[in-house]
């Protein structure tokens, strides 16, 4: 069992009011709530959820470790720098100069691409899709600047051409929790304990969750993961909107072969909290993220279903190399000062080691209207594995 950072006061007290709060859900519905609603309630819930309230989720880079985890635009800059030539090459293709953001944390990314683009020649307009209110003010004090340019949008656009993002948007949807049996499939939720504790409780699943695992592997009892339903409709749904151009999403994850191996027996799901990852959801309920890995295939299968063509898949090592990171760090000299480069060369490393961040991250683009091939997976596309 890891052993969990203490909460200091105010945090403590508001995961016990959201506790409280999925508690009451609880009992409302009988008892149980299959986890991808508890999930959705504990980062969600108006007010409460994780990604809903005040608390300070993400750490800027180059500060103490303060928030939950740290992500690749807040490590260097140079990896938006890097991610702006693939996106100026979206948009001069489908001859927009638009940019959708979901789930743009810091702003760090939008900062990043905005200032490249710039220097590019691209006046870019960036709209934001953000859940979270307290990010969404982090966001509009950080891009101000920018002034009209910048928008943050609470629909989905009915119509849209240019280029879509996503970092670390798939990983947090809500998932379905299921476990083979013998006997069947059961689907895996949330009940209370005598002394009012979370705990799990599987009961036989329904016919849609069952279809949807069973297309996916074959039945192992004892096994246990989970799908992501919503992130595929996300998926699916972006053919209706995305008229011509390209989205890029970049999580980590697997093809499906690898994500239901016989030897990952316990799933993806994985909670972070003050830096510190475990696998226990059920405590410190609104306080810390909760993540499940991406099933690319999924995905892929998805956004085809709705009508895009996939552009391309490869590791995120892979891509920025592709798309012009190395470019970028050929002016840095160490000669003329060796620790300048180390701190801009560090993480870096991190974005592109497979022991780190570049294997484990992959970036799968999916669009409709692009004459040319992306500059991102011109080497290394895996799109055949998914």
């Amino acid at each position: 069992m890891t052993n969990l950072p203490e909460l200091d006061p105010e945090s403590s007290a508001h995961s016990r009011r959201v506790a409280g709060f999925i508690a009451d859900e609880i009992r409302k519905a009988g008892g149980w709530l299959p986890f991808e609603r508890w999930m959705s309630l504990a980062l969600y819930a108006p007010g409460l959820g994780y990604y809903a309230a005040g608390n300070q989720k993400l750490a800027a880079g180059g500060a103490a470790p303060a928030g939950d985890f740290v992500t690749a635009p807040e490590l260097t800059p140079l990896f938006a720098r890097t991610l702006a030539r693939q996106v100026a090459q979206v948009l001069e293709d489908c001859g927009s100069t638009e940019v959708l953001e979901f789930g743009a944390g810091t702003g760090a990314l939008a900062e990043g691409l905005l200032a490249a683009l710039d220097e590019a020649g691209i006046p870019a307009s960036y709209r934001i899709v953000e859940v979270s209110a307290d990010l969404r003010e982090r966001q509009r004090t950080r891009l101000a600047s920018y002034g009209g340019r910048v928008a943050w949008l609470d629909t989905l656009p009915a119509s849209f051409v240019g280029c879509v993002l996503g970092n670390e948007v798939l990983d947090a949807m809500p998932v379905r929790l299921f476990r083979w049996t013998g006997s069947g499939l059961l689907e895996r939720g949330v009940a209370l304990a005598a002394d009012q504790r979370f705990v799990w409780e599987d009961r036989p699943a329904p016919q849609d969750l069952v279809d949807a695992v069973s297309a996916r592997m074959p039945a192992l009892p004892g096994y246990v993961s989970e799908v992501n339903l919503q992130a595929e409709a996300f998926m699916r749904g972006m053919g209706q909107w995305l008229k011509a151009g390209a989205a890029l999403l970049v999580d980590y994850g697997f093809t499906r072969r690898e994500y239901y191996h016989p030897q990952r027996m316990e799933g993806t799901l994985m909670c972070h909290l003050r830096h510190v990852a475990h696998a226990d959801p059920l405590v410190a309920a609104g306080v810390q993220d909760i993540t499940a890995h991406v099933d690319f295939t999924a995905m892929a299968e998805a956004a085809v279903e709705g009508g895009l063509e996939v552009l391309g898949y490869a590791s995120q090592a892979v891509f920025l190399m592709n798309a012009g990171l190395a470019d970028l760090l050929a002016p840095l000299d160490p000669g003329i000062d060796a620790a300048s480069y180390a701190r801009a060369v560090g993480p870096v490393q991190k974005l592109l080691s497979p022991a780190e961040m570049g294997e484990l991250f992959k970036v799968l683009a999916v669009g409709r209207g692009l004459r040319q091939p992306l500059a991102g997976f011109s080497r290394g596309d895996r799109s055949g594995a998914l």
